[in-house]
């Protein structure tokens, strides 16, 4: 498909740049940068959102021992 862009310069002549090295089109270029970029913000938006604990941490809790919370969980 055929299409008209407006693109900034500076831009522009980094991707002719890229173009010109790798033996392709500029088309080419700015595809593929489309492709990445869309393919990014979908794979974001389909991520879970993580679960949040809210709570206190008790003083002396070393979050680097496992064994030592493991034993405060406890209750030990």
């Amino acid at each position: 498909m055929r299409t008209t862009i407006r693109i900034d310069e500076a831009l522009y002549r980094r991707a002719k740049s890229r173009a010109a090295e790798t033996g392709r089109t500029v088309s080419d270029i700015i595809e593929d940068a489309v492709r990445q970029a869309l393919t990014v913000a979908e794979s974001s938006q389909s991520l879970a959102p993580l679960p949040t604990v809210h709570g206190r941490l008790q003083p002396g809790v070393d979050l680097n021992d496992s064994a030592a919370l493991l034993d405060v969980m406890e209750g030990r």
